[in-house]
């Protein structure tokens, strides 16, 4: 994988830079903030934005980028909570906040979307009691399956970004890379036609809602439509192609577990069931550990998490998570205004 390692002298600087911001921000949603934090990553380290930069421009190491270096005090984080809902302000975390997010902001824009924790833009990933079994963020004790962030919508995040302020257990997040999946011509030719159904993952349904008011800029009714609107892409999805971009170096959007089973497409359901195992044989992992930061280029690599036991005592897994798109642009007809990145 793509390794950027963070020296002594550079997190001195970092240092300093979240001392001043850190000062001045108590969350990271803070429309100021939002607006300046693409000037604010040019703070940064010269190398680091340097080699986010290679990340971004030429895709090496099959999409896969991990930076490491940065520190934190894990006896000095507060517990793992409870629940994404209501998050306190100021965020408890908010120097790692903002590192993660002037990372992020060095590869494009990241966004959040109405229906998915109550629309906040930088979310947490922690195991939720009562949420064991399912196909979430917050599940644990069964497989995440491996899958593209967010594969079924067409404003699906380039990047996926994940850091992490604590793992004592050493749970493992699994990916794969397109680049090392070999395909037949007539595999990949099918692959590429609008053939397939994906449809909205658990995590953006209304029954994931929380019980939170929290305003989002926009009135209640344009929620509800966004809500309607995920209801509509389940009820009559579109077909799509899984594979896209150069037919050599394909891009690929793909999530088994949301994909219909086509009855009358033979060919196109043995094309699937190939690239679906050829994944399988390829599946990597890597435990993150507190500090590091992940960025899976959402073109290229899917990504899951094996299963483990969590234990709700305020140790658990925590990591954040930030999706990032390169051209906000592409956006504009769901969201309220040009700079808003929340997409309805």
């Amino acid at each position: 994988m793509y390794r950027i390692m963070i020296e002594k002298d550079e997190m001195q600087v970092i240092v300093s830079q979240l001392d001043k911001l850190a000062s001045i921000y108590s969350t990271v949603e803070d429309p100021e903030f939002l607006r300046n934090v693409t000037t604010y990553a040019q703070h940064l380290p010269i190398k680091l934005r340097e080699a986010l930069n290679v990340f971004r421009l030429y895709e090496p190491e099959g999409g896969v980028c991990v930076i490491n270096g940065y520190q934190i005090d894990v006896n000095q984080l507060v517990k793992t909570p409870t629940h994404w809902a209501n998050k306190p302000v100021p965020s408890p975390t908010i120097r790692e906040d903002i590192f993660f997010s002037l990372c992020a902001s060095l590869l494009g824009d990241y966004i959040g979307w109405a229906t998915q924790q109550d629309g906040y833009l930088l979310h947490d990933i922690f195991p939720i009691e009562g949420h064991e079994q399912e196909q979430l963020g917050s599940g644990s004790e069964c497989l995440l399956t491996w899958h593209t962030e967010d594969a079924f919508h067409p404003y699906r995040t380039d990047y996926l970004g994940l850091m992490c302020l604590k793992n004592p257990d050493d749970v493992e997040t699994t990916f794969a890379r397109m680049n090392n999946i070999k395909l037949s011509s007539k595999y990949a030719a099918i692959l590429f036609e609008k053939r397939f159904i994906i449809r909205p993952d658990e995590s953006h349904l209304k029954k994931n809602r929380s019980s939170s008011e929290r305003y989002l800029g926009a009135s209640p009714d344009l929620l509800e439509r966004s809500y309607e609107r995920i209801n509509q892409m389940n009820i009559q999805p579109e077909k799509v192609a899984v594979l896209f971009g150069d037919p050599d170096e394909p891009y690929l959007r793909i999530d088994p577990y949301f994909m219909d089973h086509i009855e009358d497409d033979e060919d196109a359901m043995e094309a699937l069931s190939y690239l679906i195992n050829e994944i399988d044989n390829q599946i990597e992992s890597v435990a993150l550990q507190s500090g590091d930061i992940l960025f899976l280029d959402n073109y290229k690599v899917i990504h899951g998490r094996k299963p483990f036991k969590a234990k709700y005592d305020g140790n658990d897994r925590w990591l954040k998570r930030l999706n990032i798109v390169r051209d906000l642009r592409k956006s504009r007809d769901a969201r309220v205004n040009p700079e808003s990145r929340i997409i309805f």
